[in-house]
């Protein structure tokens, strides 16, 4: 394993390569719709869990379902869930709300990836799936070799979130 800044040394022609949208791209939408991000609000990368729930197999991939989770007051929720409903090609709603036990999760204080989040009185627990369950596909299956991101360290581009956005 390495972490290089520059991947050009590994990459070899018989690779292929693809963008998976991340919930980092919702959170200006929620921000603007009155939703609190408490992971930025405390300086923290987002929470990320591994989950007991298993993905549909490709070929030789498969794992586990990776999910993001945001803290979120209960009269909030509908516009979280509205405003990254409102953006399926870059990720889209939530996958669960509420009890972290029925996606498998037993402690939301000891995230997988990235840090845990300080809840406010009353804050529902939200998941979205995450671009990181790649990595765990990765993971669980060991292919010989790959390339991925680190979590919370993603693509950029100059494509603007509202045009991903669907009314």
């Amino acid at each position: 394993m390495d972490e290089p800044t520059d991947v050009r040394a590994y990459w070899r022609g018989d690779l292929v390569s693809f963008l998976i949208g991340c919930s980092f791209t919702f959170e200006s939408a929620l921000t603007a719709a009155g939703v609190p991000v408490r992971h930025l609000e405390q300086g923290r990368n987002v929470p990320m869990y591994v989950t007991s729930w298993r993905c549909r197999p490709a070929g030789r991939l498969r794992g586990p379902m990776v999910v993001s989770m945001r803290p979120v007051p209960p009269g909030r929720l509908s516009a979280a869930i509205r405003e990254s409903s409102l953006l399926p090609a870059v990720h889209g709603g939530p996958v669960h709300c509420g009890d972290p036990s029925g996606l498998g999760i037993d402690d939301l204080g000891r995230p997988d990836f990235g840090d845990p989040v300080d809840f406010e009185p009353d804050d529902i627990p939200v998941f979205w799936a995450c671009g990181v369950t790649p990595q765990a596909a990765v993971m669980a299956s060991r292919p010989p070799f790959a390339l991925t991101h680190a979590p919370g360290q993603m693509f950029l581009s100059d494509a603007r979130d509202e045009q991903f956005r669907v009314l």
